[in-house]
């Protein structure tokens, strides 16, 4: 298990919030402290209408049907924007010297893309699951037998 040294931060998020956890003691035994959290202001955007729209083409009464606007990939996208800032602000300060990310696969993909250059340096691990809805008893069992399989 070696990996998570004391002071590394394990960050578990899904397309609506993220939990900061913190190693508190050694890497062979890690205990997990949850120190801050963040939950998407995007879930209820109004950008959708109850049909997709329609646009008129060059010729005389001639239209085109547009794809319907999808709500939930973009407030994905602007939730992994919000967590890859909130990451960069605490790499800038200083605040972990490693970082595993346990993400939902559809945030995962998303989130690798916007982070910056100095976070994906302090990132250990990467592990593609859902653990958002766990109690914090049992995420702190489930992260200890994750993070002994990386």
């Amino acid at each position: 298990m070696g990996i998570v040294s004391k002071g590394t931060w394990v960050v578990v998020a899904d397309g609506e919030k993220a939990l900061f956890f913190k190693n508190v003691a050694t890497a062979f035994d890690p205990k997990f402290r949850l120190i801050s959290s963040l939950t998407s202001q995007h879930r209820n955007l109004q950008a959708t209408t109850d049909r997709p729209g329609r646009r008129t083409d060059g010729g005389p009464g001639q239209k085109s049907a547009m794809e319907q606007t999808d709500t939930q990939r973009i407030a994905l996208k602007r939730f992994a924007q919000d967590l890859a800032d909130r990451l960069l602000q605490q790499e800038r300060r200083g605040s972990f010297p490693k970082l595993v990310i346990v993400a939902a696969p559809q945030l995962m993909g998303t989130l690798r893309n916007q982070l910056h250059k100095s976070v994906l340096s302090k990132v250990i691990a990467q592990i593609d699951k859902t653990l958002t809805n766990h109690s914090a008893e049992r995420l702190d069992k489930v992260l200890k037998s994750e993070l002994v399989s990386v």
